[in-house]
């Protein structure tokens, strides 16, 4: 076994044992690292999958691009082609830790949710986000646009999408579930230093044995403070192994939880 999957209200202790020999755990019970995700996330199979997805989602400006990108850049280069971003990483994940639950910040119109929804169809999904109109200068239909698009991919999983300022609506909701422990959980909201940091300091504590938190853009130029902002978080916390891709695109940092 892999990891544990728990539930969000029904978190198992099991998943802390992986392997005993006469009484004793040699070794940290959590089998997978960063870097196999970050392997996984970088193979031409794993682009073919995301963009299996993708071609059954909505067009927008954003999507036909990335599509394209993937496409032309397997032309040129095949598996030889290093390149990864939130969408492979997600895929990766998705398809290696199996997760149960998924709770992402920064929903917008759901593709990072049903990437993960494609390979894991009864993950229950949590996801935070204002709905900003016209964000990034492109359209932001809103959370029954978002389950639309879950539908879309076959998602048969609970779906919660919350409404409002992630500073508000996520502590709250994780006062209301002080037991919640999720496998696999995406920031992509606030991307202001305090904003970011703020975010990934609420959620880091819900993150599962062997559970995974990813942070969006580190290198995009606009916002290549992210970067430090999780080192300082999470790179520098001895409880997670990190690692951070940012060769192209605008790069993105993972973590897990071994300890």
């Amino acid at each position: 076994m892999l990891v544990c999957a728990p539930q969000v209200k029904h978190h198992q202790e099991d998943c802390r044992t992986v392997f005993r020999s006469g009484g004793t755990q040699w070794l940290a019970p959590v089998l997978v690292s960063s870097q196999t995700i970050a392997t996984r996330a970088m193979s031409q199979d794993t682009r073919k999958a995301v963009l299996h997805t993708l071609d059954k989602l909505s067009d927008d400006d954003y999507l036909l691009f990335v599509r394209d990108y993937y496409r032309e850049g397997d032309r040129r280069f095949g598996n030889a082609w290093d390149y990864a971003d939130l969408l492979t990483f997600l895929a990766a994940a998705s398809e290696i830790l199996q997760p149960r639950n998924f709770l992402e910040i920064g929903v917008r119109r759901g593709r990072s949710a049903a990437i993960v929804a494609a390979a894991c169809p009864t993950c229950d999904i949590y996801g935070f986000d204002m709905w900003m109109v016209d964000y990034a200068g492109m359209p932001n239909p809103g959370p029954q646009f978002v389950t639309d698009e879950l539908q879309r991919i076959g998602h048969r999983g609970k779906i919660e999408l919350v409404s409002g300022d992630s500073h508000t609506t996520v502590p709250a909701f994780f006062a209301a579930n002080p037991q919640a422990k999720f496998d696999l959980i995406n920031v992509d909201g606030d991307h202001s230093p305090d904003g970011a940091q703020a975010d990934l300091e609420c959620v880091l504590p819900y993150v599962d044995l062997g559970g995974m938190l990813l942070l969006d853009d580190i290198t995009h130029p606009q916002h290549r403070y992210l970067e430090d902002v999780w080192d300082h978080v999470v790179g520098s916390n001895p409880d997670f192994v990190s690692y951070k891709y940012r060769e192209l695109g605008y790069g993105v940092a993972v973590g897990i939880r071994r300890n």
